[in-house]
């Protein structure tokens, strides 16, 4: 990929959704217009690692569009954003899945989703690029996926190749309960992988939703039920538990749009872990990477969009400078 690109690379298989966003604080029915804005969080986080370049890492998607001109507008845009779209597949039968987002007036977002089915849904075993995803040196990927069949097999293939090939699994299953046939199912195939992850990314919401309701600051709790052996790390929106439990404070700024804010946080965090894995056993190592993904997240909210608004290291290192100043 280049002599700055990092050890591999980090590898998405999910959803591609083309977003559609109003304008500000109105239900769907209340707005005049939409705008596009291209995300997805496993390509969200592709776009994220690789905007951290080029002394940070490099990034490929793997997922499936619609042969339309959304899909193939998206494979441009992770081209242009020097993301590997070669793992990308075309279904000349199914379109590019949509997602309409109305952003409240305190910068939160409401979802309603199209697609069923969609092409990220038709994504084959037989379609998987195996060669990408074993040069991965992190295999990222969420929950959507296990929704609908032939993908959640796929994702499940997919998972295998990697672990075999001494990727490190990052899961960030990014809940989204309208896409799901019931709370019920959405809870058990979200934990039906969980163990299989070395690093979980989750929100506080998600905590209390597969817990059953259990607070979500209770870290006694969080531990028992969601840590597991094998998990190297296990961040919960401002706190991390890994080996060591501890407690990193965010970056204050002024929220405009919420959507990709934990997509940026991740990409922060793999983006670090692949320059240096042992940082997992470091715990100022590891603080240090959790301050400079709270800087990502937080740079992301003070834009619209997702992919737009993925920051670069030059604006991480400034607002992590004046921060300090």
């Amino acid at each position: 990929m280049g002599e700055n690109a990092i050890s591999g690379n980090l590898k998405n298989l999910k959803d591609r959704y083309k977003r559609f966003r109003n304008s500000c604080g109105v239900s769907l029915a209340e707005t005049p217009a939409f705008k596009k804005a291209p995300g997805g969080a496993p390509a969200n986080v592709a776009v994220g690692v690789s905007r951290l370049g080029p002394l940070g890492g490099s990034s490929a998607f793997i997922g499936k569009v619609g042969d339309d001109e959304f899909g193939r507008m998206l494979a441009d845009i992770l081209r242009l954003n020097n993301v590997d779209n070669s793992g990308m597949r075309f279904d000349h039968n199914a379109r590019t899945a949509l997602a309409f987002v109305t952003l409240r007036g305190d910068g939160e977002r409401e979802f309603l989703f199209f697609r069923h089915p969609s092409a990220d849904m038709l994504l084959l075993e037989s379609e998987l690029d195996k060669d990408l995803i074993q040069k991965a040196k992190i295999f990222h990927y969420g929950s959507i996926s296990l929704i609908e069949e032939p993908c959640r097999s796929t994702q499940l293939a997919a998972m295998k190749i990697a672990k075999s090939a001494g990727s490190l699994l990052s899961y960030d299953p990014n809940l989204r309960l309208p896409l799901w046939p019931s709370e019920e199912a959405a809870r058990k195939e979200i934990m039906s992988i969980w163990n299989l992850a070395d690093v979980i990314k989750i929100s506080e919401d998600e905590i209390t939703f597969l817990t059953g309701g259990d607070d979500p600051y209770d870290d006694d709790v969080v531990l028992q039920k969601l840590f597991h052996p094998n998990l190297k790390l296990l961040v919960v929106s401002k706190d991390l538990m890994a080996e060591f439990k501890g407690r990193v404070g965010g970056v204050k700024v002024k929220p405009v749009d919420t959507t990709g804010a934990g997509d940026a946080f991740v990409s922060g965090l793999l983006n670090s872990l692949a320059s240096e894995l042992t940082l997992l056993k470091d715990e100022k190592k590891l603080r240090e990477a959790l301050i400079f993904a709270n800087a990502c997240g937080a740079i992301t909210v003070t834009e619209r969009g997702a992919i737009p608004a993925m920051p670069s290291m030059d604006a991480v290192e400034d607002l992590l400078t004046s921060t300090r100043s």
